[in-house]
């Protein structure tokens, strides 16, 4: 739609071209009937009517010239409020304004967010974009809009006395300037800028009321543009940071189901589809309680205990049947989900099968009835090497006396319940301890301490360990029959001994080997039935803490000299601990 200012502007040429047709006729018709006898007043008719003929000529010509600054101009609006693309946009404008004002170079100015006016964009009359080393222009001029917000117009800046002075405007040269300011909701937001160094004169009140309407314009569409460019970045920060939650969703090796307050589900990842055997499509606004899997659990009433009390619910576990996989254990979390301002909304369910890991667990548990937990906690799988380490060491061997006999008198089944007892007695003894029970043997244990982890006084917690073997077998007794009583030879001795990985890949095991290990078993060998014997290594190493009875020299298989030992019968009243 073409503005009314330009109807009107129209209207008034078409008037002003109807008078010239007119005068021009005037002319015509004197110049046919003059008389010639009356010359000087064909003259002066014709000299009148040249004069008018003139100032119509001139005042149409403005009058087109204004019309097809409107035309520009609508066009130029068309321009603006075609696209968002502010950068595309100002450039064509850019372009227009310089080739209808007639400038050498035009530039658009705005303010950063720190209040710093940058040229946005330089364009020159071959409409290229004007490199850095000719974007120098008259920041005095441009000063001086920002501080009236008044456009400037200078047909020749160098004589012009509001610049005589300054020092941009006659280094440079500059001639005719034009700037005009953009205003947008009565706030300054930057310049638009034109120039000509060459010409002066190029600017007129036309030039400048346009670039004026041009500048309102434009300054709507830069903040139209940057309100489009924010929304855009915003959606692209939202896009972003919805995709990273996809993907964190999709990547948690846990079952996550959400529920709104209806306890409808409302968003579910992979895993949960495939612990509940249903796709996401099956699953979303079903309710919790018509999933399959689900109805074994009460699941609505944690879910109603989250809503209620906004609190957290962890560490549940459950045996689910499955048709597929039969029982299935399951270990579940329930969490409110709440918005920005604490309220609860609905909550989440992190559901994790379990039923790998509580068979390992029970494994675990088994291996550590067989196995020290101190081994077991200092084996690193990925280091398992064959070989060992020189430890000094504490070895304690004990061997059940009287298991023979008893063997030959009882049911495999008994023997076997009693066997255990004695055993796993003597076992709580020496973990109390800290031992590392390296193996059983039958009716016997072997034990070593400082290995593999480094004790202090390991002698003293040997002799405690046995001594709490001895004390547990005599409670052990109060409930048994005389039949069943039985008694632990134990052999103790500190030294040197090889520590580590025995066998191979397939079968590994972590034991103690050499000397001081064979001379704790001919220790025992020798003991009596409740009876406890220890080196003379060892005792120098704790005699100030126990109590010993001096026995007669052994001898003992593969050594050629006596060995000299005590026997252990206590600990000194302040060592008992």
């Amino acid at each position: 739609m073409v503005p009314s200012s330009t109807n009107s502007a129209n209207s008034s040429l078409d008037n002003q071209i109807f008078q010239l047709s007119r005068l021009a006729d005037q002319i015509h018709a004197v110049l046919l009937h003059a008389d010639p006898s009356d010359f000087e007043q064909v003259l002066e008719d014709l000299a009148s009517l040249s004069s008018s003929l003139s100032y119509l000529s001139t005042q149409v010509e403005k009058k087109i010239d204004e019309r097809d600054s409107h035309l520009e101009l609508a066009n130029i609006s068309r321009i603006v409020n075609s696209s968002l693309q502010l950068d595309d946009v100002l450039r064509i404008v850019m372009d227009t304004i310089v080739r209808l004002t007639g400038a050498e170079r035009g530039f658009l100015m705005l303010k950063d967010s720190q209040g710093d006016l940058t040229i946005h964009i330089a364009r020159n009359w071959e409409q290229e974009s004007l490199d850095t080393s000719d974007t120098t222009l008259s920041r005095t001029v441009v000063n001086q809009v920002l501080a009236d917000g008044q456009p400037i117009l200078t047909t020749n800046a160098q004589q012009d006395p509001r610049f005589v002075d300054q020092e941009s405007i006659i280094s440079q040269n500059l001639r005719s300037i034009l700037c005009v300011p953009l205003i947008l909701k009565d706030s300054l937001i930057g310049v638009m800028y034109a120039d000509n160094r060459l010409r002066e004169g190029l600017f007129t009140e036309t030039e400048k009321n346009l670039l004026a309407a041009f500048a309102n314009q434009a300054a709507v569409a830069i903040e139209n543009a940057r309100l489009f460019e924010s929304v855009q970045q915003t959606l692209a920060e939202v896009t972003g940071l919805k995709n990273l939650m996809d993907d964190v969703f999709a990547s948690i090796i846990s079952g996550v189901i959400t529920t709104d307050l209806d306890q409808t589900i409302t968003l579910t990842n992979k895993v949960a589809e495939e612990i509940l055997g249903e796709p996401w499509k099956s699953l979303l606004g079903k309710k919790v309680d018509q999933v399959p899997l689900f109805k074994q659990v009460n699941i609505p009433q944690y879910l109603d205990r989250v809503h209620r009390f906004n609190q957290q619910i962890k560490g549940l576990q459950f045996d689910l049947q499955s048709s597929e996989n039969g029982v299935r254990n399951f270990r579940f979390n329930f969490s409110p989900l709440k918005d920005a301002n604490g309220t609860v909304f609905g909550a989440a369910i992190v559901m994790e099968e379990i039923t790998e890991t509580r068979r390992l667990e029970a494994q675990r548990r088994l291996f550590e009835r067989m196995v020290s937990p101190v081994v077991i906690n200092q084996l690193n799988p990925d280091e398992l090497n064959l070989g060992g380490t020189r430890t000094n060491i504490t070895t304690l061997f004990a061997d059940i006396r009287g298991y023979t006999s008893l063997s030959e008198r009882c049911e495999p089944e008994t023997l076997v319940s009693v066997l255990n007892r004695y055993l796993g007695a003597a076992t709580e003894a020496l973990l109390k301890e800290e031992g590392t029970i390296d193996k059983f043997m039958g009716d016997a244990i072997l034990a070593f301490f400082n290995a593999p982890i480094p004790q202090t006084q390991h002698p003293l917690k040997a002799v405690r360990a046995a001594l709490e073997i001895r004390k547990a077998i005599n409670r052990i007794k109060a409930d048994f029959s005389s039949e069943f009583w039985l008694d632990f030879g134990i052999g103790i001795h500190t030294g040197e001994a090889v520590l580590g990985l025995v066998g191979t890949e397939k079968r590994l095991e972590y034991t103690a080997i050499g000397d001081s290990v064979n001379l704790a078993k001919r220790l025992q060998e020798n003991a009596a039935p409740g009876q406890i014997l220890i080196s003379t290594q060892t005792y120098e190493l704790v005699r100030t803490a126990i109590i010993v009875q001096p026995i007669a020299p052994l001898s003992v298989k593969g050594k050629k000299q006596l060995i000299h030992v005590y026997e252990l019968t206590g600990l000194i009243a302040n060592n008992s601990a």
